[in-house]
C-alpha cells in the first residue's frame, strides 16, 4: 500500500473531526498481498434451468445440487424473473486472498460531551451492514439443506403464504390481485419479494401510510420500539406486496424477514444463529444485537446532522442498544467494532474461507457476490436514480456491474445508515471499513464517506 496516501488519507480524516463532521471514527484500510492459487475454474452461471422446469435442484445440475441450492422446487414460466442464479467469477478474486495488510486509524471520541478517545474496540451501530453478514449465514444453512434457496417461505412464515398483490404502486390498498407464485427464500436475499420500502416521498402513494402504521415509517434502527418477530410478520401479512415476487427489488424488509425465518428454522433467536456460524468462529466477540453492560461504556453516541451541527439520536448510556430488543433485526441490529468486521472482511476476501477453514461453498460465495436482478428487475424499481445503471444486487449487498470511481467490477460493497461503510474489490484484493457517529441524511455517500473512499482507493491502487 502506499504510505503517502495512507498518510493522507489519516491526515483528511483527522481534518474532518476537527471540522466537527463526526466527534470520532475509526476507519481501516486492508490490502491482501497473495491470492491463493489453484486451478482456474470456468466461468457461468451457478445454477441453471429453472425455466419452465422449475428452480430446485433437479434443474440446477450437478454442481448446483452439490452447493445446496435446491429444496421444495417451483414451477415458473418461461418468462419468470427468477429462474436463474448468476455466478460469474471476476478477475484474480476467484482464487480468493491471504496474507493480509491492515491499517487503522483511530481519531476523535466516543461522543460530544466525552473526552475518551475512540479505540480500536470502540462500539458503533453498523445498522445496514448487518445484511452481508446475515446473508452469508443464510448461505450456510441453505448448504445445510436446512431450508431452499428456491423453496417457498410458506413453511416457516406462514403469515406471508397465499399473498395479494396491489394492482399497481398508484392503488388503494384495497385494489389488489392474486400473488402468481409464493415468496421464495431466493427472494428475500435478493429484495426481489415485493416487501420493501417504497422509496418515495410520504404520501406519494397509498400503500406508505399503510405500511407507517403496520411496521413504523422509514427511518433509522431503533430496537427499543420493535415489535416482535410475530407481530411484525402479522402486521405484514394484513397487507399487499409492493409487486409480484421476483418481479422487481425494494429495499430492507426482506433482511428482516430473512432473519426471522433463520430464528425459526433453527428454533432459536438469530444472535445464536450468527453467534454460533460466523461470530463465534470468526472471534467476533463484539458484534450483536444489543451491548452487554460490561461494554456499555465502548459504545459510541451516535448522531444525526442538522444544520451544520450533529444532534444526538441514541446515546451511550441509556442506549437503544443496552438491552436484547424484541426484534432483533436482520436489516439493521447488529453493533460491531473494527475488528470484528475486519475479520467478516478476510471471510469475504477470502470468498469463504477464513484461516483455512472454509465457511461457505465457493458456488454459493459466487453467487452472494454477483448481481442476481435482471434489466427487467431493476427497471421496475424505484431507487436511487442511476444506481443501477453501474450497480446490481447480490446477496445482501451492491455489487458493482461497471468498473469505475476507483473500483472494479465485481466489487461489492454496502452502508450503514447511521453512518458506516464497508467494501470489499475482490479484483485487487483491497477492502476499507468506516465507522462514524454521523447518520447519513440520504442514500448519497456523505463527504466524509466519499473522502474515506478515495483515500481507500488511492492506497490501495
Amino acid at each position: 500500500m502506499s504510505t503517502e496516501a495512507l498518510e493522507k488519507l489519516h491526515a483528511d480524516l483527522e481534518a474532518q473531526v476537527a471540522a466537527g463532521q463526526a466527534p470520532g471514527l475509526v476507519a481501516a484500510v486492508v490490502r491482501a498481498e497473495k491470492p491463493r492459487t489453484r486451478a482456474a475454474r470456468s466461468a457461468g452461471v451457478v445454477a441453471e434451468g429453472a425455466g419452465a422446469e422449475g428452480a430446485g435442484a433437479e434443474g440446477a445440475g450437478a454442481e448446483g445440487a452439490e452447493a445446496g441450492l435446491g429444496k421444495g422446487a417451483v414451477g415458473v414460466d418461461a418468462d419468470d424473473e427468477l429462474p436463474q442464479l448468476r455466478g460469474a467469477v471476476v478477475g484474480g478474486g476467484e482464487a480468493g486472498w491471504h496474507g493480509f495488510q491492515e491499517d487503522v486509524f483511530c481519531v476523535g471520541t466516543l461522543g460530544l460531551d466525552s473526552a475518551v478517545p475512540v479505540q480500536r474496540d470502540s462500539i458503533f451501530r453498523i445498522a445496514s451492514l448487518a445484511k452481508p453478514i446475515v446473508a452469508f449465514a443464510a448461505l450456510q444453512m441453505i448448504k445445510e439443506g436446512i431450508f431452499g434457496l428456491d423453496e417457498p417461505v410458506d413453511r416457516l412464515l406462514p403469515e406471508l403464504a397465499d399473498r395479494q398483490v396491489l394492482r399497481s404502486l398508484e392503488s388503494p390498498v384495497t385494489d389488489t390481485v392474486p400473488a402468481e407464485r409464493p415468496i421464495l427464500v431466493v427472494d428475500l436475499l435478493r429484495f426481489t419479494s415485493g416487501l420493501g420500502l417504497v422509496m418515495a416521498m410520504p404520501d406519494t402513494y397509498p400503500i406508505q401510510a399503510a405500511l407507517d402504521r403496520a411496521i413504523g415509517a422509514p427511518g433509522p434502527p431503533q430496537p427499543a420500539k420493535t415489535k416482535t418477530p410475530d407481530e411484525y410478520l402479522a402486521a405484514l401479512g394484513n397487507l399487499p406486496l409492493l409487486h409480484q415476487p421476483g418481479a422487481a427489488w425494494a429495499y430492507n424488509t426482506s433482511s428482516d424477514l430473512l432473519g426471522i425465518l433463520m430464528a425459526r428454522a433453527t428454533g432459536s433467536t438469530l444472535q445464536k444463529v450468527l453467534q454460533e456460524r460466523i461470530f463465534d468462529r470468526l472471534g467476533m466477540r463484539d458484534t450483536g444485537f444489543s451491548v452487554p453492560g460490561a461494554s456499555i461504556k465502548r459504545l459510541t453516541a451516535s448522531y444525526t446532522p442538522n444544520g451544520d451541527g450533529l444532534d444526538l439520536f441514541d446515546p451511550s448510556e441509556g442506549s437503544q442498544w443496552s438491552s436484547p430488543p424484541r426484534l432483533e433485526s436482520g436489516a439493521g441490529g447488529l453493533v460491531s467494532t473494527v475488528d470484528d468486521l475486519l475479520a467478516f472482511t478476510r471471510l469475504m476476501l477470502g470468498r469463504g474461507v477464513f484461516q483455512g477453514e472454509r465457511l461457505l461453498s465457493d458456488e454459493l460465495f459466487t453467487a452472494m457476490t454477483t448481481d442476481q436482478l435482471s434489466a427487467a428487475q431493476k427497471s421496475r424499481t424505484i431507487w436511487v436514480p442511476g444506481f443501477f445503471d453501474t450497480h446490481g444486487w447480490g446477496f445482501g449487498l451492491a455489487v458493482r456491474t461497471v468498473a469505475g470511481d476507483g473500483e472494479s467490477a465485481g466489487a461489492y460493497a454496502w452502508s450503514g445508515g447511521l453512518g458506516t461503510s464497508w467494501g470489499c474489490d475482490p479484483v485487487v484484493g483491497s477492502a476499507g471499513i468506516l465507522l462514524t457517529q454521523r447518520a447519513m441524511t440520504s442514500p448519497a455517500p456523505e463527504a466524509l464517506t466519499a473522502q474515506f473512499w478515495d483515500g481507500v482507493h488511492a492506497a490501495c491502487s
